[in-house]
């Protein structure tokens, strides 16, 4: 996934009500920018740290700058929760990842049930339903989700396990925008009743993809799947 726009260098001053940021701009000048990750963002916080930004041209948008990344033990971490259904997206349609190839029909956003998942792949063997997640947390050389209590990742594996049952193939795709960890594991301190869930749709049958991404200013991109341990 490329960054379709030139992104803007800073530093992060403070990150405040889940959804904005303060950073200074290379230029001295103060801006605010639009935080997507609404979770705790644990371990990819740093105050002073270098950031990069997409500039928007939105008349109507209050803030004029996304957060994309931030420098954490000299390497970008990817904090846009957007960013990993656009490259899970595009990686599936590509036959980039390993376990998800083969699909000749690759949608977004498609409605199951009550639940919405990120993407569906179809050929003519089977229907797979595909739920993304942003990881972003780190313990030791442990990429951890989520980062806060989630109810609706709760919900999403709850419906997977239904997808299952009906007789379709069932994935959790988690993207993981970091390159220092080398294993994923659900963060059972944070969300004990997500990670009992996640115990749950795996012995169903749902199926656990952790792919890291390399990120830097000029793209994102998949380098590899890491093991897992629940």
């Amino acid at each position: 996934m490329k960054f379709n726009t030139p992104l803007i260098h800073g530093r992060l001053i403070k990150r405040y009500k889940r959804f904005l940021a303060d950073v200074k701009l290379d230029n001295g000048e103060i801006i605010t920018a639009h935080c997507t990750n609404s979770g705790s963002m644990k371990s990819c916080l740093e105050d002073n740290a270098e950031v990069y930004l997409t500039p928007i041209d939105d008349p109507n948008r209050k803030t004029k700058f996304t957060w994309e990344m931030i420098k954490i033990n000299g390497d970008w971490v990817g904090i846009n929760t957007g960013n990993p259904n656009k490259l899970a997206f595009e990686a599936i349609k590509n036959g980039d990842i390993e376990k998800l190839k083969g699909y000749t029909e690759v949608q977004r956003e498609v409605k199951f049930g009550d639940s919405r998942f990120d993407v569906m792949a179809k050929n003519d063997k089977e229907t797979c339903f595909i739920e993304v997640k942003n990881v972003t947390y780190k313990e030791g050389d442990y990429a951890l989700f989520p980062d806060a209590v989630t109810t609706r990742g709760k919900k999403h594996l709850e419906t997977l396990i239904k997808v299952k049952e009906q007789g379709m193939r069932a994935v959790m795709l988690y993207i993981i925008q970091r390159m220092d960890v080398s294993v994923f594991a659900p963060a059972k301190e944070i969300d004990p009743e997500y990670s009992k869930s996640l115990k749950k749709a795996f012995e169903k049958g749902v199926e656990i993809i952790p792919m890291q991404a390399k990120v830097t200013p000029e793209k994102i991109e998949l380098v590899k799947e890491l093991p897992f341990e629940i």
